[in-house]
């Protein structure tokens, strides 16, 4: 893309003085894989294509469902049946057509998450079960790669930033998952469609400030509880 063409999208990100056109380049240069293309990852995939991310990977394996499109804003009733990496795969072609997608019609598990996490700069986990988000943060750890992380339920979520520059992991902070059996979920208690879109803004806004080398609080996990309207940040 010339230099001019560049400017004229992304000019108000290019005036922020701290991202500026290096930012810009940086932004357009990085490689971002986003786990899960539900309700955490649809906020998250729409904010990394619009600011212009040069390769999205987006993993999951499920088919967009109609009880998905309350909370789940990349997809639409015409893709109701299709398999979501193609409906995100649709959504980011039709908002940045420079942005590279690449789909991976896969759960992430033992057996493909050296191979897959490797080829990214950046880990965006939005998966909705607690085997996957411990096997990715300890590849993480392993591969020396920076983890965003969110989770939500209800009307509470969290997000944190892990294992950057070797700072803390999830394991920091919760030594050992619960079982997925005993944990509730969104199936089951039910989730308020604009509570992801708030944690997703907030792991892409992480995740674009990590890209550009901005300053982000490591080693604290930010709650927020949207029904009493209060956000805390603890520290591990």
């Amino acid at each position: 893309m010339q230099q001019e063409d560049i400017f004229k999208r992304y000019s108000r990100q290019i005036f922020i003085e701290e991202i500026g056109l290096e930012g810009q380049r940086k932004i357009m240069a990085s490689k971002v894989l986003v786990i899960g293309a539900g309700g955490l990852g649809s906020p998250v995939i729409q904010y990394l294509a619009a600011a212009g991310v040069g390769t999205i990977g987006i993993a999951d394996f499920d088919k967009v469902e109609l009880h998905n499109l309350n909370r789940q804003i990349i997809h639409n009733e015409n893709g109701v049946g299709a398999l979501k990496i193609k409906s995100a795969e649709t959504f980011v072609s039709n908002l940045n057509h420079q942005v590279k997608v690449t789909g991976i019609e896969e759960k992430i598990d033992a057996s493909n998450v050296l191979e897959t996490l490797s080829q990214y700069d950046i880990i965006v986990d939005g998966s909705d079960n607690f085997s996957t988000r411990y096997l990715v943060n300890d590849t993480c750890v392993a591969l020396r790669k920076t983890l965003v992380y969110g989770s939500i339920l209800g009307f509470s979520g969290q997000v944190a930033v892990f294992n950057h520059h070797g700072s803390k992991n999830l394991r920091d902070i919760f030594p050992e998952p619960p079982s997925d059996e005993e944990m509730p979920d969104c199936d089951s208690l039910g989730v308020l469609g604009a509570l992801p879109g708030i944690v997703g803004s907030m792991m892409a806004l992480q995740t674009l400030k990590i890209i550009t080398e901005l300053p982000v609080n490591l080693n604290q996990l930010t709650l927020i509880d949207t029904l009493n309207w209060r956000f805390q940040t603890l520290e591990f």
